[in-house]
């Protein structure tokens, strides 16, 4: 076992996540093409072993409800990056369709190369922008389930998402310490986009003291045609 499977496994026994050793070696491959191409292009600014770990893997893994991916089919990742949450998800729910999309071609060549080193054969990666990507047919409410991590502001992060998942389906937004203020935030525009409340869920990454949370929207009504609009930057959590 290498230095970065071992941590792996300790720290997602300590966070009560059931990694099985085939999961942690499709990992392992995941950490080094990760840390191999971000010495040609910025995919991360955590590259130490114990940081994608515990930072990327194990806090994507947090997203990871049973009740709420049981029974869903599709998931799409909107901002993906590096493929964070949709990687680990993809490999932890290997039922679940899952799509990896961002804006930025080279990083979605990463995406397609790493998935499938890794043997991925539920994920696709596509190169789109989500207010582009959340006017057509082919995404429009199309999915079960939303994730997006460290790409806007939570009215911002709606607006973006909100259109891709179906009535019934879900939001599931992976937040830092201003969890509270964002969920105030977006109640407004999630209403005005067919979610229903933001509830967040707090979660706690082992060997870490810092404060995390998943908000959830559920997808209660149609998004109004006028929505998304035009594109708005913004941070949530950081990459």
């Amino acid at each position: 076992m290498t230095a970065f499977e071992d941590i792996l496994a300790r720290r997602a026994a300590e966070a009560q996540i059931a990694l099985t050793p085939e999961q942690i070696g499709r990992f392992a491959i995941y950490y080094e093409m990760l840390t191999d191409w971000n010495t040609r292009m910025n995919l991360t600014a955590l590259t130490a072993p114990e940081d994608v770990a515990v930072k990327h893997i194990i806090d994507s893994l947090t997203a990871y409800d049973a009740a709420l991916f049981d029974e869903a089919a599709t998931l799409i990742d909107v901002g993906t990056g590096a493929g964070l949450p949709g990687i680990p998800l993809a490999l932890y729910a290997p039922h679940i369709a899952v799509t990896l999309m961002d804006a930025l071609q080279k990083r979605v060549r990463f995406l397609r190369e790493v998935t499938a080193a890794m043997g991925l054969t539920n994920t696709r990666c596509i190169h789109a922008r989500a207010e582009e990507a959340a006017r057509q047919a082919e995404h429009r409410e199309r999915y079960d389930i939303a994730v997006s991590r460290a790409v806007a502001r939570m009215p911002v992060l709606l607006a973006y998402t909100l259109p891709l998942v179906r009535v019934g389906g879900t939001l599931l937004a992976l937040k830092g310490r201003a969890y509270a203020e964002e969920a105030a935030e977006g109640a407004a525009t999630a209403n005005a986009l067919g979610g229903g409340r933001i509830h967040a869920r707090p979660v706690h990454l082992p060997g870490l003291d810092d404060v995390r949370a998943i908000l959830a929207v559920r997808k209660e009504r149609p998004t109004p045609n006028a929505y998304p609009r035009r594109q708005v930057k913004g941070k949530g959590r950081g990459k």
